[in-house]
């Protein structure tokens, strides 16, 4: 905490000496908006080669701005990839490796009080700031989104079929059960009233979705209503919601001052699309850790741009705070890197190793075109039998409220085909994405290579989680 407060009033002191931090103007401090899908898969966008679903707006988004193809998050799991959208820090460094899950009685985990988030780095900053829609870092006041630099929270502490499913405004409990055919809906009226209430000043809306994760819901507006079953009713949805998001901030002059990112937390649940990926949510196959990015900024990103440099969530509070003109925090290691230059300019930035996690195990490791799983990457512990699988957290209309049709596993969203899976698999991503061909005995070296940079990263893990590192 002390430490914390040091580089709180290093950094308000560097705003004092240009002029009073309450008078800052958004028009000198850009405004920035995170929006983040839940279980997005990588195919699941029209822009990202869906053959059914349509995103109208989306697809305009991308047009109008910058799409990654190789965007990476470090864990296939919600809390921890939530974890390092906000700090820039890899789970084992910010100490969010797991979920919190209440109705399993996972209640200690979250993040800690010592780790700076973007909210509270712009909060500081003269920044309003709001969390709307899905936290997971945490459900016990002390880990709240109000205790971590927003000003306001409205959402469901943690996935939206972990019992009790309840709406938190700020820190009180707003609504229980909860209608989730009316979550996107609500999400983004509030979002737009954070908008239209700090137009005046610079703002931070941070927007993680509840969708598409199960169980899907869409409005009446939505529900079999796009002819593309019910996971691309809420994908119509969730494109309708990043739409008026940014009209809104058309319409109220502030679309050239607001940098705007849409993404996912990782990869897609049953009835999704990795987009020729292999695997799926909960897996470090790239369908499990690849998912869809769009940056856009008019007048600052030139539009229509594609960008295919391997690059991740772990790059999104350094690209924030180089956009606010704020330094990067010098008092930990923070492991991503600044975008702006490629995104602007194209200048593709040297190579770096990218790391996934699965559990309580560093699992891969990605340089340039290849990735190296030094661990036996694991199938959905759902496919053994799917015939006979039962959602134990599905809807059952008295405590998760949401349409019965949910998906199945028989309905997988990326590859099941391959080589069969072992330790120490190598794949050159650029000539096989889906992850098919098994390289590593024609190429010891880079093998042996990925290893050292796997091993090298390993030792900068903290000593309780290195400890659990298990075969």
């Amino acid at each position: 905490m002390a430490m914390r407060n040091v580089v709180r009033q290093f950094l308000v002191g560097c705003l004092l000496v240009l002029g009073s931090v309450a008078t800052v103007a958004a028009e000198e401090h850009p405004n920035v908006v995170v929006i983040f899908a839940d279980d997005l898969g990588y195919g699941d966008l029209e822009c990202y080669g869906h053959p059914e679903f349509r995103t109208p707006a989306l697809n305009a988004m991308a047009a109008e701005g910058v799409r990654l193809t190789q965007f990476y998050v470090p864990t296939p799991y919600c809390a921890p990839s939530r974890g390092t959208i906000l700090t820039g820090r890899y789970p084992w460094r910010h100490g969010v490796w797991r979920n919190p899950t209440p109705d399993a009685g996972i209640n200690d985990v979250g993040l800690p009080p010592d780790e700076l988030t973007i909210a509270e780095l712009l909060k500081d900053a003269g920044y309003a700031t709001a969390c709307i829609g899905k936290w997971h870092l945490g459900h016990r006041s002390e880990f709240y989104p109000t205790r971590h630099g927003f000003d306001e929270y409205y959402g469901i502490l943690y996935s939206n079929d972990m019992r009790p499913v309840e709406l938190i405004e700020n820190e009180r409990r707003a609504e229980y059960p909860v209608v989730q055919a009316t979550l996107t809906k609500r999400y983004t009226d509030r979002a737009i009233d954070f908008i239209r209430r700090n137009r005046e000043r610079p703002f931070f809306l941070y927007l993680p979705h509840a969708m598409p994760h199960k169980p899907l819901a869409a409005s009446e507006e939505f529900y079999k209503q796009t002819g593309t079953g019910l996971y691309g009713d809420v994908i119509a949805e969730l494109d309708q919601s990043v739409g008026q998001v940014l009209a809104e901030l058309k319409a109220q002059g502030l679309d050239e001052q607001t940098l705007v990112l849409f993404t996912s937390d990782n990869g897609p649940w049953f009835g999704g699309s990795t987009g020729g990926l292999r695997g799926m949510k909960a897996v470090t196959w790239e369908g499990g850790l690849r998912v869809p990015a769009i940056f856009r900024w008019p007048g600052r990103l030139p539009e229509g741009v594609t960008v295919n440099a391997p690059c991740g969530t772990i790059d999104v509070l350094p690209t924030v705070l180089s956009v606010v003109g704020l330094p990067v925090p010098d008092d930990r290691t923070i492991d991503g890197r600044n975008l702006m230059p490629l995104l602007e300019h194209g200048q593709l930035p040297a190579d770096r190793p990218l790391f996934g996690m699965r559990r309580n195990r560093l699992a891969c490791v990605r340089m340039g075109r290849y990735k190296l799983h030094v661990h036996t990457p694991k199938g959905t512990r759902y496919m053994a039998d799917a015939s006979k699988w039962i959602d134990p957290r599905g809807p059952d209309g008295v405590t998760i409220l949401a349409p019965f049709e949910q998906y199945r596993p028989n309905q997988y969203p990326g590859l099941l085909t391959g080589d069969a899976p072992v330790d120490m698999m190598l794949f050159d991503l650029d000539a096989d994405p889906g992850e098919q061909h098994n390289i590593a005995g024609q190429h010891p070296e880079i093998v042996v290579f990925l290893k050292a940079e796997y091993d090298a990263m390993l030792e900068e893990f903290p000593p309780a989680i290195r400890q659990l590192q298990r075969r």
